[in-house]
């Protein structure tokens, strides 16, 4: 064996915040039906492993320093696992099974091998080959790498002729010694200067309405689901990408901005993507851990057009682009976030496209086909990753099961194909403005929880209606919170008592009356009262920015505030009139009910 330090630390340091986690593996199943010659597929293996140095790597951790441990190449066996005796049923069972269970199976990256593959074998014309691989040693890029090779490979020696590959120029050792040594002096503190005026302020985190509370250490429990979206949408979008210069994945992302903004509000987007990073010819044929992650942030606030947006969001990409070799770490390291274990640095939700592409195993006499196979994690909380296919663009969500349900992302892909729609037909609609909702959807909001009418009569307000119920049925309970209760009784007596406290202040008609409190019974004693009064409510969130709530007293020139006294340290001083309807109740009780 021989050593070599490794460039930078990333996945290294995220295995060991994970241990014993299949988060960074990458599996893959094919189906092979044919008349499989194994030793010549057996030696295609060995062979690749010998190609590849990577491939014979594990990392140690030395004196605060990371080394690559190369191994010398040995004989390499490919495990044959037997089905042939269960039933046809059980023996595909079995198949999904170990397939699954060597997916999800952790690798010891000091130990190694962070390669691992099985061959299941059906019957004697029918196999599923399993290979799974550490994100250490492997990429995407990486994965199509292995399969042209073993496709030539195995061409070659199943017809009893030598390896048709040409040595490689240079292995990934050579890679790892050349970044650390390009990148550092000027080189480095130029990428990193555009790095901290590009995240300088940004959001530490992006608020996506979860089914769940964020757990307090990031688990990584993850599934997926997927959406096929048609040829003519695919076109669509590829056509005014060409119209406006840029490329088919600017324009995806720029929609998956929108996408996130619609279901979050928050109009500063921070989204990581992944690169390539095979920007140098002698590297496009290794197999290795290449890739990189650029942050694309972008600035939605002004309600602008979705061509507009797409402008913002091809300047930034163009930048980041410029800017692609600084190592994450190395950026998530200089920036210095606050680290928390329930989230990921610097951003949570991950975007990639891939291209229409060749990569398939192609083996002589042999039909191949890829299966589904995850490792049931998920990386961030929530990942599209589009696919350009012969029929059209394929999304995919991975999404952490801690935080969403599988509905939740249901209706997030279908939000997603109306939002391309609705772009593919006009880009020049602001993206406030732009479609969202589903078909089911808008019948839903639009005719079964609306379309239930009932008559009511005209010359009464909503008040009023409540004081009817209340002399009707003055012991029947109205309004239930945390154990309490108050029935319609002693509801409407305590918001006369209130309302007559509110004139008394001279609230009557047109005069607004601002309300800040949490849920609560006195929230609803607030609203009634006012109303009684004859003024107008002005509900204001506790948990807005004070700036916000300074701006709505402002704005609104509300004389009195009804609030909480557990609320008084949070709430802006303003020059109001300020109630708790919790602390003073014994002054407000005096008045007539």
């Amino acid at each position: 064996p021989r050593s070599t330090l490794f460039p930078y630390t990333t996945l290294f340091r995220s295995d060991q915040l994970t241990p014993n986690s299949p988060v960074y593996n990458i599996p893959s199943a094919v189906r092979l039906s044919g008349p499989l010659d194994v030793t010549a597929f057996e030696q295609a293996l060995s062979e690749i492993v010998r190609r590849h140095e990577s491939l014979r790597t594990t990392f140690v951790s030395t004196d605060g320093q990371l080394l690559q441990i190369i191994s010398e190449a040995g004989t390499f066996t490919l495990p044959v696992v037997d089905l042939q005796e269960l039933s046809e049923a059980e023996r595909e069972a079995e198949a999904i099974r170990q397939a699954r269970k060597e997916a999800q199976q952790p690798f010891d990256l000091a130990q190694g091998p962070l390669m691992r593959t099985r061959l299941l074998r059906l019957s004697q014309e029918e196999h599923i080959f399993v290979l799974v691989l550490h994100h250490t040693v492997s990429d995407g890029w990486s994965t199509g790498v292995f399969r042209r090779e073993l496709s030539a490979l195995y061409g070659a020696f199943s017809s009893g002729k030598p390896s048709p590959l040409p040595d490689l120029p240079i292995q990934y050792a050579d890679f790892a010694v050349w970044q650390r040594e390009w990148l550092q002096g000027e080189t480095l503190e130029a990428q990193l200067s555009y790095w901290r005026d590009q995240l300088d302020d940004a959001p530490p985190i992006l608020e996506l309405p979860t089914d769940r509370p964020r757990p307090a250490v990031q688990t990584h429990r993850g599934a997926a689901q997927s959406l096929s979206l048609p040829t003519s949408l695919m076109d669509a979008l590829k056509a005014l990408s060409n119209d406006a210069g840029i490329t088919l994945f600017m324009t995806l992302l720029t929609a998956f901005k929108v996408l996130l903004y619609r279901h979050t509000g928050q109009s500063d987007i921070v989204v990581g993507t992944p690169i390539a990073n095979r920007n140098r010819v002698e590297i496009e044929d290794l197999i290795g851990f290449f890739v990189n992650t650029l942050i694309i942030r972008t600035d939605l606030s002004g309600n602008p057009s979705f061509l507009e947006l797409l402008k913002r969001v091809r300047d930034v990409c163009l930048g980041a682009y410029d800017n692609q070799d600084l190592p994450f770490e190395k950026l998530v390291a200089e920036m210095s976030p606050e680290r928390n274990m329930g989230h990921s640095p610097l951003f949570q939700v991950m975007f990639s496209l891939e291209g229409a592409g060749g990569d398939g195993l192609e083996l002589p006499d042999i039909t191949t086909s890829r299966l589904k196979l995850d490792n049931s994690t998920a990386k961030f909380d929530l990942s599209l990753a589009m696919k350009e296919t012969a029929d059209g663009l394929r999304a995919s969500i991975s999404y952490n099961t801690d935080l969403f349900d599988a509905d939740t992302i249901t209706r997030m892909l279908g939000h997603l194909q109306v939002l391309l729609e609705g772009i593919a037909v006009n880009t020049q609609q602001c993206v406030s403005d732009l479609p969202l909702l589903t078909e089911s959807e808008r019948h839903q909001l639009l005719v079964e929880w609306s379309g239930h009418i009932s008559d009511y009569p005209r010359d009464k307000c909503a008040h009023h209606l409540f004081e009817a119920c209340a002399e009707q049925r003055p012991d029947a309970v109205a309004v239930v919170f945390n154990g309490e209760k108050l029935t319609y009784g002693e509801l409407n007596r305590r918001a006369n008592q209130l309302a007559h406290h509110l004139q008394a202040l001279g609230i009557g008609p047109e005069i607004p009356v601002a309300i800040s409190v949490e849920r609560s019974l006195e929230m609803v004693v607030g609203i009634m009262g006012v109303l009684k009064a004859g003024g107008t409510y002005v509900p204001m969130d506790p948990m807005y920015p004070g700036e916000r709530l300074a701006f709505m007293i402002e704005d609104t020139q509300a004389p009195v505030l009804l609030t909480q006294e557990r609320l008084l340290t949070v709430l802006p001083e303003q020059e109001i009139r300020v109630i708790c309807l919790d602390r003073d109740w014994d002054l407000i009780a005096q008045e007539s009910d």
